[in-house]
């Protein structure tokens, strides 16, 4: 049996709304496991979603580049402790070097990267700023003929994120107007019928804990279900959401208009997925003190 400690009761609470007891019974039930948590009260409470954990951040800039006929793209993350060295010029010349790197060697994952040559300008730059820097991710786009499609992207201008997009038919002007929507509203897939069935599994089964607690006919809550899940996936593809320039038209009703497609496309957004501790220095303070 996990342990529940209170900084869990209390990142529950803030990730749910929902009261310390409920939290607390909820991560107890769980065995201490947040996401299963969240999932319990969701189905228990209509909770429609959770806030991503206030502790899951990192610092950094996202950077790409493409190609002269537009057909390879790149994108990277170059990940820092704090914001200030995110901003360092030291910093941004080593993401830039980076980016380079992984532009030139288009094939090489971030461990080729580093073994070639991006290993020695990173620890060099440990030794002088004093932070932990770190090649994250690197990720890259491409058609093997300029003909057959265009590679585009959007950064957003503080740098922390990116998009890396392929489209078939159009123009880069298109490309980029989706890809900026993509930044924006930040899709899952691109199409409904992309959407994990894992995914599809979990919500069917949130949706349809809500709904039988409605004490509705079985005939209504089977619809009532089955409308949430349609919902749910037109918000989460790329193609049923409203354009962000335009909501009156969907995105596939731009792409129909232009005669273009998509075919992939990837969104970095710094830090997602890190999980950085929160500082209590008022704590740290008080404990330097008593020590």
């Amino acid at each position: 049996m996990a342990i529940i400690t209170a900084s869990m009761v209390k990142e529950l609470r803030e990730r749910t709304g929902l009261g310390m007891m409920d939290c607390k019974k909820a991560l107890g039930e769980a065995d201490g496991d947040m996401e299963k948590a969240i999932e319990d009260l969701r189905k228990a409470s209509g909770l429609k979603a959770a806030k991503k954990a206030s502790r899951v951040a990192a610092e950094g800039v996202v950077k790409t580049k493409i190609a002269e006929d537009g057909n390879f793209g790149v994108v990277i993350e170059v990940n820092s402790e704090t914001d200030f060295v995110a901003r360092d010029d030291s910093f941004l010349a080593f993401a830039q070097q980076a980016l380079e790197s992984a532009f030139s060697d288009s094939d090489a994952d971030v461990t080729n990267l580093l073994d070639a040559g991006l290993e020695g300008p990173r620890q060099a730059l440990v030794q002088k700023i004093g932070e932990n820097i770190n090649l994250r991710r690197v990720a890259r786009l491409r058609f093997d003929d300029a003909n057959q499609g265009i590679v585009e992207s959007y950064v957003h201008s503080n740098n922390k994120i990116a998009v890396l997009i392929s489209l078939q038919g159009g123009d880069e002007a298109l490309a980029r107007d989706i890809a900026m929507h993509i930044a924006a509203v930040n899709p899952m897939v691109v199409r409904p019928e992309d959407v994990p069935e894992d995914v599809l599994t979990k919500e069917s089964e949130i949706y349809s804990a809500q709904a039988r607690d409605s004490g509705k006919p079985e005939e209504i809550v089977e619809k009532m279900i089955s409308g949430r899940l349609r919902k749910y996936v037109a918000e989460v593809s790329l193609l049923e959401q409203p354009f962000v320039k335009d909501p009156d038209i969907k995105v596939v009703e731009l792409l129909e208009e232009a005669g273009a497609d998509i075919v992939q496309f990837v969104r970095y957004e710094v830090g997602e997925g890190i999980e950085k501790e929160e500082e209590d220095f008022a704590a740290e303070v008080a404990a330097q003190l008593s020590g």
